[in-house]
């Protein structure tokens, strides 16, 4: 047995260091397989989307789409007054879904799967060991990293001397500023401007790049900001901000193009990032200042090492990282598995309108040299769209293989966006023909018959 220091290696089956979604996953069910896993966070068990991401940002979300919904009620179902109340959404939060930031219940669940759980950084010494403070633990059967990623936050003047916020003090808020600036215009960034504007909070919203949700089709981008503009939100983009500044109170954010912003809060909201050097990496021969760790189909990072969830750089999703988990635990365990894909991923932004998107944009697709076709089609001109009326704001776009004759990619943005999108994520996964998705009877009158409007405008 090697040892470190004077005290030797505690030994275990298999060592997972990080344990949000993913790595919770992996190592419980390696422990209810019977192996013997340690688990190791220096945060709380169950990570970013319990406590500070999905969970209670969608509560948030929730809240501040009944308030839309009830200042839609005027012109359709009679008069209302809303008065928006931040308490009850700050105290669900606390109650429900963080039990106020305490992670005694997952250690729990996680120890009475037969797991020990170790609270600390985790950092490689050596292949198949991991030390954790003062103690070193060795694996015989492998590591899994699962350390996901933190708020990146870019290298504008000025930023790093002021007490901006990231998404989790947005989260752990308990009364709301009457202004704030959020920097981004991704999903986090979007997601949030919008519930704080509906909760009466001035809000501006800053992308550099030329359109909100920059990753996904121009078109849903443009949509939200046309959303967001008229729900009285300043959207700023084609722009970075070059300098931030704070003093008495008030946050100044200068952009390139000479426009000064000012609000009592800045929250930054520009990406995620990875930190493979602080988990050792160069300890099993792997580069500290790579982006994501690397993976192969079973989810491998080299002999005896698996990464899964938001380090990988295969999409900062839980249900990502909850799918890979599913594919490196059978890979541990030796059974029989399907190689991971992700032709067909899906992803939501819970904006109001809600933006679905999965498999690839028309941009991608054109990268990738394949020969394509799309059709575009405006939710208020379906008929489910025309009765929804109030907030009905929507689109569909498809994007699909001509030589092939199957969809590629898809974007469903509209009312329950997210829920459309389940039917062209099986399709894209499962490459249905375009002329079998034709002969399909579409239920009169949903969103999800949208779908057929968009088939029956493709040019093939």
């Amino acid at each position: 047995m090697s040892e470190t220091g004077s005290e030797a290696n505690e030994r275990a089956d298999v060592i997972v260091i990080g344990m949000g979604p993913a790595g919770e996953s992996v190592a419980g069910q390696l422990a209810e397989a019977g192996l013997d896993v340690v688990g190791i966070d220096r945060e709380l068990l169950g990570g970013e989307c319990p406590y500070f991401g999905c969970i209670p940002s969608k509560m948030m979300i929730r809240a501040a789409h009944l308030l839309a919904e009830a200042r839609r009620i005027p012109g359709m179902a009679g008069a209302v007054k809303v008065t928006p109340d931040w308490g009850p959404v700050a105290q669900r939060i606390r109650d429900e879904a963080t039990d106020n930031w305490d992670d005694t219940v997952a250690v729990e669940r996680f120890e009475g799967k037969g797991g020990r759980f170790v609270r600390g950084t985790g950092r490689f010494v050596g292949p198949g060991t991991v030390a954790v403070g003062n103690r070193t633990f060795a694996a015989s059967q492998g590591v899994v990293v699962a350390t996901g990623t933190s708020a990146a936050v870019p290298p504008i003047p000025g930023l790093s001397e002021t007490p901006y916020w990231t998404n989790r003090e947005a989260v752990a808020l308990e009364t709301l500023p009457a202004s704030i600036i959020v920097l981004g215009g991704g999903a986090i960034g979007l997601e949030l401007t919008q519930v704080f504007n509906r909760f009466d909070v001035k809000v501006d919203i800053v992308e550099g790049l030329d359109r909100l949700l920059p990753l996904e089709e121009p078109e849903a981008g443009e949509l939200v900001a046309k959303v967001f503009a008229a729900e009285g939100i300043g959207v700023h983009v084609g722009h970075f901000a070059s300098r931030v500044s704070h003093a008495d109170g008030t946050f100044i954010v200068e952009l390139a193009n000479g426009t000064e912003l000012r609000a009592e809060e800045v929250l930054v909201a520009t990406g995620r990032r990875t930190d493979l050097a602080g988990i050792g990496i160069e300890s099993i021969g792997l580069d500290p200042s790579a982006r994501f760790a690397e993976v192969d189909e079973n989810l491998r990072v080299t002999d005896g090492v698996w990464a899964v969830g938001d380090i990988t750089g295969r999409g900062a999703f839980t249900h990502v990282g909850m799918y890979q988990a599913a594919i490196a635990v059978a890979d541990v365990l030796g059974k029989d598995h399907e190689p991971a894909s992700y032709a067909a991923l899906p992803r939501v932004t819970f904006t109001d309108p809600e933006v679905g998107a999965a498999g690839m944009t028309e941009r991608q697709a054109l990268e990738a040299g394949i020969n394509i076709t799309t059709s575009l089609v405006q939710v208020p001109h379906t008929a489910r769209g025309w009765l929804h009326k109030a907030g009905n704001e929507g689109l569909i776009k498809l994007v699909v293989d001509t030589d092939k004759g199957v969809l590629l990619g898809a974007t469903a943005a509209g009312p329950n966006g997210g829920e459309v999108l389940g039917l062209l994520s099986l399709a894209v996964h499962a490459a249905v023909p375009i002329s079998q998705m034709k002969t399909m009877i579409w239920a009169y009158p949903t969103f999800h018959r949208g779908i057929e409007d968009a088939l029956n405008a493709l040019d093939l």
